[in-house]
């Protein structure tokens, strides 16, 4: 049937009505005439296929990656940048608004850097020989020799993964920032470790290192890191200073007595700010992220940090006297309790950085309740896709 998107939804999607149900539309963009075929029809919605374009929107760019429509990493690639940016800076208006009701104004203008080649990690999957992404919505392989989202030395080591390949399972390669080291960790069979090692400052095979180091290191302002394969880090090469430059800066010049730093990863935005404050608390459950943040503290010689490894609820409650408060959460958002002391704490400042939009603003509006919304800003941590990471500044009533 033929019917014209009408606009996107939160995930790139286009929409438009049959039945009086909303439908979404992969791949569609607002105004297109297209033809589609119902795939799936509930209660609530429809979910369609699109089967060709009647009327292309002069918005439409040319994909640039041979994998669209058939990868499921990126949602994205049709739509020019500039119209990406407009599309993801809007989407944090839109949700905020719906579900908290601030003013478009207290959201400030989307952060961004390069479109492609920005990622310093990612995972591939493996199967009867096959190397690369999940098909989109399936368990399905497709083959990959090279990324547009991922830094040319991760391109390169998956160049020769394809060479070596004989019954690789899973792959995790990570790099540093600037690209000069490089680790990777293959779940499965290859030919020739000792050509990627030539390539490589870290390798693993099945759980077993076969090189001396055990962990790459990566800079980022005037910080260094120590990444291990399993922690927490940043995956934008370029946008992640400007992101932790955004918290320095509402850290900076207010000499806070102690600054509680919860799901901390690596230590990495508590060791950046750390020279704006007294002491800071830093709370994670991965003992690999606690690990790496102890060793980050003694690289960047920072001796006013405590790092405890747990889950948040179970420290929350029995932390006092903080005056501000960083939270960096999973896609989960905060739990409840989380939520409750963190009202009790009653600091000055909560500074909320999100990768996911729909649970920032569940607790914005629970936090809302004794804090005022300064402000959100919008980061493109994840072009191509419809991610969107955000910083969003509280203020104590």
């Amino acid at each position: 049937m033929e019917v014209k998107i009408e606009k996107l939804d939160n995930y790139g999607r286009g929409i438009t009505y049959l039945n009086n149900k909303i439908c979404f539309v992969s791949n569609a963009l607002p105004g297109e005439i297209v033809l589609i075929e119902i795939e799936k029809e509930n209660r609530k919605y429809i979910e369609a296929k699109l089967l060709s374009y009647k009327n292309k929107s002069s918005n439409r760019i040319i994909e640039e990656c041979p994998y669209s429509g058939f990868c499921g990493g990126c949602q994205l690639n049709h739509i020019n940048y500039d119209d990406e940016n407009k599309f993801k800076e809007e989407k944090v208006r839109d949700i905020l608004k719906k579900f908290v009701n601030i003013d478009f104004d207290i959201v400030k203008s989307i952060v961004y850097h390069e479109r492609n080649h920005y990622r310093n990690k990612v995972i591939l999957h493996g199967k009867n020989g096959k190397l690369g992404y999940y098909k989109n919505k399936s368990n399905e392989i497709i083959p990959i020799t090279e990324c547009l989202l991922v830094n040319k030395r991760i391109n390169k080591i998956i160049s020769i993964l394809n060479q070596i390949n004989v019954n690789i399972e899973e792959v995790i390669i990570k790099t540093s920032n600037d690209q000069s080291q490089a680790m990777v960790s293959i779940s499965g069979e290859v030919s020739d470790d000792s050509l990627l090692l030539q390539y490589c400052d870290v390798l693993i095979l099945n759980g077993r290192y076969l090189s001396s180091k055990k962990y790459i290191e990566t800079k980022i302002g005037d910080k260094k890191y120590q990444e291990s394969i399993q922690s927490f880090f940043q995956i934008n090469t370029t946008l992640t200073k400007d992101l932790y430059d955004e918290v320095f800066n509402q850290i900076k010049g207010n000499r806070y007595q102690t600054v509680l730093d919860l799901y901390c990863g690596t230590g990495t935005i508590g060791i950046y700010v750390s020279g704006e404050c007294d002491k800071i608390i830093s709370i994670d459950c991965s003992f690999s992220n606690i690990e790496d943040a102890k060793n980050n503290a003694v690289l960047n010689k920072i001796d006013n940090i405590e790092f405890i490894c747990d889950k948040v609820e179970n420290r929350i409650d029995k932390i006092k006297g903080v005056n501000a408060i960083i939270v960096d959460p999973p896609r989960a958002g905060l739990d409840k309790k989380t939520i409750s002391y963190l009202k009790k704490l009653n600091p000055q400042k909560i500074i909320y950085v999100s990768c996911d939009l729909i649970t920032l603003a569940r607790d914005l509006k629970d936090l809302s309740e004794a804090y005022n919304i300064r402000y959100i800003k919008p980061f493109n941590m994840f072009p191509r896709t419809y991610h969107c990471e955000s910083i969003t500044v509280l203020e104590r009533r």
